[in-house]
């Protein structure tokens, strides 16, 4: 569908399982590459500032060896609750805390989108509103026990067992809670 990437290399650079699964879906041919990069931001940025500078971040770390026909995205996504983010979690404990200020209340999932090539770049994000059910602590240890959410923002998988029991509701895209606003996606890469 998307004819105006013919003869383009599309690279995905993430580990996570989830946005690769997503950009399956749109039918594109890609490879994925990977480089450690330091994720840290400046504590003056907020909400959805937060992950769209650390996708730019992860661009900035290709730029110098990305191919003339390539173009390279990046991702960032962030779980916003009463004004702070909540990143992966460093381990359990962080995780089941993470968890339970989560439970019964609602929160914001941010997604930073970085598309870049050697001429231009296109930089959005998506936001979605996800209300948690009252969890009690043996749900919670449970899911951190069983499905080692420390490669999560937020410490939770929304397409995991927590996603099932514990998601209330959701205004918004549920693809952009996994990872990945592929929608948003599409449109930009439409008309890159």
């Amino acid at each position: 569908m998307l004819d105006n990437l013919k003869g383009k290399k599309v690279i995905l650079a993430s580990k996570s399982p989830r946005r690769q699964q997503l950009l399956t879906g749109l039918e594109l041919e890609f490879e994925v590459r990977t480089k450690e990069i330091d994720e840290s931001f400046p504590d003056s940025l907020v909400a959805e500032e937060i992950p769209l500078y650390l996708a730019r971040l992860k661009a900035e770390a290709f730029t110098e060896e990305l191919e003339e026909q390539a173009i390279i995205i990046t991702a960032d996504t962030i779980v916003w609750l009463n004004g702070k983010a909540l990143n992966k979690p460093a381990d359990r404990e962080e995780a089941i805390r993470m968890i339970s200020s989560l439970s019964g209340n609602v929160h914001h999932v941010y997604t930073g989108v970085c598309i870049t090539s050697q001429q231009k770049q296109v930089v959005f994000y998506d936001e979605t509103r996800v209300t948690f059910a009252k969890l009690d602590a043996d749900e919670i240890i449970h899911y951190v026990d069983e499905y080692k959410p420390f490669d999560k923002a937020g410490a939770y998988g929304a397409q995991d067992w927590i996603g099932f029991t514990g998601i209330s509701k959701l205004e918004g895209s549920y693809f952009n809670v996994m990872g990945l606003p592929v929608h948003l996606l599409y449109q930009h890469l439409k008309g890159f």
